[in-house]
């Protein structure tokens, strides 16, 4: 299925009005799709796979922005390290420790924002309110000289549930207030939460980064 130009054209100008970044979801999808879509202007793509993702920031052009937005391996960080712009899914502070250690070797720093897990499903990824909470406060942070912590990113229940993904969202808003306050680093200004079912929700919410994939790309391949 061709990109949906008419729908990036109108998602576009409703995030535009609310300084809202989208993340154009680009996983399974092919190198042309992602051209299209780069024509238009987008720069900012998402992929969940470390080999795809190589894969098309070899052969793609060299100022797109690749957010990794997987559950990503401690013992992969080190091939999306070159050349990584964010990475959204950081779950624990042993990810953590390696992306650093990747980040020393390659002479840069690495953007992350740190996963918190909102949702009823224990397929979901993250730290709790808690164990963020502590290590916030522990200060340990700063024993990652190399890494840049942008924010935070939750995914809601998989759910018809409007009630509870509204909650969920906004237990997330709240927690990323509390550490914003913590930490009062002039970096910490990314809360990535929503999807295509439910990025105008989330925005509502306080988002003020979306991952939008089936929407532009049709269902996923």
């Amino acid at each position: 299925m061709p990109v949906n130009t008419e729908a990036y054209h109108s998602i576009k100008e409703q995030l535009q009005e609310k300084n809202v970044q989208l993340v154009a979801v680009s996983k399974t999808k092919p190198n042309e799709d992602i051209e299209a879509l780069y024509a238009l202007g987008q720069r900012n793509f998402g992929e969940n796979y470390v080999q795809e993702l190589v894969d098309k920031a070899a052969s793609l052009p060299s100022d797109i922005h690749w957010h990794f937005i997987g559950h990503l391996q401690s013992n992969k960080v080190k091939y999306i390290a070159p050349f990584v712009y964010l990475i959204h899914g950081v779950d624990s502070e042993k990810l953590l420790a390696e992306i650093n250690k990747q980040a020393i070797k390659q002479n840069k720093m690495i953007a992350c924002l740190l996963q918190v897990h909102i949702a009823t499903e224990e397929t979901k990824f993250g730290f709790d309110a808690t164990s963020l909470n502590e290590f916030i406060a522990s200060g340990r942070l700063s024993n990652y000289s190399n890494i840049v912590v942008k924010g935070l990113m939750g995914m809601a229940s998989f759910t018809e549930d409007k009630t509870m993904v509204e909650n969920e969202f906004s237990t997330l808003k709240t927690i990323y207030d509390q550490t914003a306050t913590a930490l009062n680093n002039v970096n910490f200004d990314t809360l990535s939460m929503g999807m295509s079912g439910d990025y105008a929700l989330a925005i509502e919410k306080g988002s003020n980064l979306v991952r939008i994939g089936s929407l532009l790309f049709g269902a996923r391949n």
